[in-house]
């Protein structure tokens, strides 16, 4: 099964970086058959020479989509998506590192399940160097319990998504909504009748900084009511649900200081070991 990843690139990267989310989808056990790399504004010198590279060594794999000003991640895959010339597309980000096998289970998992809309799975987390993980964020599995799950968060680790190019533009592609563009996607998904499933095993280590500080303030919070409003409006949730995550999100995205905040992030959202059945 031939599949394209979609990603997007943008100033504050690190070459470093960069270059070794492309090198783990270089070598996986069943390679893409193209990689959309949307380039969402100017970069500087050096990382546009190491894009450059990658392109006109592999000019037949990438799709490489310069855009001029940065639009954010939201409307970057807005627009990468419909360049994508095959019907599975995975997400990938341009400083995580994707397991060898991720894409070999996803597709497994696809042609075993041929009603599924999108597969994802667990992420591992890391400080500085690769193999220093410290946390792993493990989603529920079956559709059922991912659809429970998205009325109180994102039941995906965005960047371990695969999924069917036609239902994410049924669905209405990916727009621009701030930090929130994959859980509103999920969510006008599960809308269209689409069908979900994750991977019980890790498929992405991710590179993660400072998280507290991100994942909060009033604008934060604002752009989370906004997308629990759309959900309450589209009978997602009702009044009361609505009303008790907006309480519990603006306590801990305003209220909160940013240091209990990232402890209260490490010890509900993430585990300290993985436990995952094989």
């Amino acid at each position: 099964m031939k599949y394209s990843v979609l990603m997007s690139v943008y100033k504050n990267e690190k070459v470093e970086y960069f270059k070794e989310a492309i090198e783990s989808l270089l070598n996986q056990t069943v390679p893409p058959d193209e990689i959309v790399l949307v380039r969402d504004g100017a970069v500087y010198d050096e990382l546009q020479s190491a894009i450059d590279e990658y392109v006109s060594a592999h000019p037949e794999l990438f799709t490489y989509l310069p855009l001029e000003e940065n639009g954010g991640l939201g409307k970057a895959l807005g627009y990468g998506l419909p360049y994508c010339r095959n019907e599975l597309v995975g997400r990938m980000d341009t400083d995580d590192i994707c397991a060898p096998d991720r894409f070999e289970k996803q597709l497994e998992c696809f042609a075993n399940n041929p009603e599924l809309d999108m597969v994802g799975g667990n992420i591992s987390e890391f400080l500085g160097s690769p193999d220093q993980i410290v946390q792993y964020r493990v989603v529920l599995a079956s559709h059922d319990e991912i659809v429970n799950d998205l009325k109180g968060r994102s039941p995906f680790n965005h960047v371990t998504v695969m999924f069917k190019k036609e239902a994410v533009l049924k669905a209405g592609n990916y727009e621009s909504f701030y930090l929130f563009e994959d859980w509103y996607l999920w969510v006008r998904m599960y809308l269209a009748g689409c069908k979900f499933a994750n991977i019980n095993d890790v498929l992405v280590n991710v590179r993660i900084f400072d998280m507290s500080a991100r994942r909060g303030g009033m604008k934060y919070y604002k752009s989370c009511k906004r997308l629990l409003k759309f959900m309450k409006q589209n009978k997602v949730i009702g009044t009361f649900k609505y009303l008790k995550i907006s309480t519990v999100r603006f306590i801990g995205y305003v209220l909160l200081p940013n240091k209990l905040r990232a402890w209260a992030y490490k010890k509900m959202l993430r585990k300290k070991t993985n436990n995952l059945e094989k």
